[in-house]
């Protein structure tokens, strides 16, 4: 057994974008098993790791399990045990739950809800997911990290007030990924509605913050639902 690695606070958090492997199609992979995808996550959560699972639209992937535990072997056992029931991981984010520098002095109760989040929120089956970092330009004025702290913090309170118009129809869920992978957060977002999900990301950027200093990656889309109806809709038996 290996010893546990677990962050000093917080939660690790993997994002597994899969396709369903069907050696008929002539795609790579095996057939999927869709009663061992159901077992690797129920055998996951048995295990203290939260598992949110997503029926995704697009050509992107089939399948979203967002997974969120302390140890980092157990996520990595969860990944296998999805791969070994055939699905193929085509996509993958690794990152873990922070509170943001900017925001040290929020209450305790709300630090402890961004480190240790309860997903997915109650009513919110609108999903998506995309990578973000701050621009490094070359020129003065269009770098982040050369700004004064002040100043970030201040574009920052205006970028979590945009947000929080939209309090009862978007949960918001940063987390962090420098020196971890290729971004530097994961954004997922849950909605009521998935016009829910459109406005807000549109209505953020046009705050300071994200307008002059925003990069975003790909956006994945999707809908949650409990694993046995997700695996319902997705893995087609013949």
């Amino acid at each position: 057994m290996n010893q546990p690695l677990v962050p000093s606070t917080g939660l690790g958090v993997l994002h597994l974008f899969c396709k369903v492997g069907d050696p008929a199609s002539g795609r790579a992979g095996q057939a999927c098993d869709a009663s061992a995808v159901i077992h690797a996550v129920k055998h996951a959560e048995a295990d203290d790791v939260q598992v949110v699972t997503v029926a995704m639209l697009g050509h992107k992937s089939d399948l979203c399990f967002m997974a969120l535990g302390a140890d980092l072997w157990r996520l990595r056992r969860f990944q296998s045990d999805l791969q070994a029931a055939g699905l193929d991981v085509v996509n993958s984010y690794v990152s873990l739950t922070e509170v943001s520098e900017y925001a040290a002095g929020i209450p305790e109760e709300m630090k402890q809800a961004r480190l240790y989040p309860t997903l997915p929120p109650e009513g919110m089956t609108a999903f998506c997911f995309y990578p973000m970092s701050k621009r490094r330009g070359e020129t003065e004025g269009s770098n982040w990290f050369s700004m004064p702290f002040e100043e970030r913090k201040e574009m920052m309170y205006g970028h979590g007030a945009a947000g929080r118009a939209f309090r009862g129809r978007v949960v918001q869920l940063i987390t962090g990924s420098t020196g971890i992978d290729d971004w530097e957060w994961g954004v997922t977002l849950f909605g009521v509605h998935p016009d829910d999900l459109k406005e807000c990301v549109y209505t953020m950027r046009f705050d300071e913050g994200s307008a002059r200093f925003a990069e975003f990656g790909p956006f994945l889309t999707g809908m949650v639902a409990p694993v046995d109806v997700v695996v319902a809709q997705v893995i087609v038996d013949e």
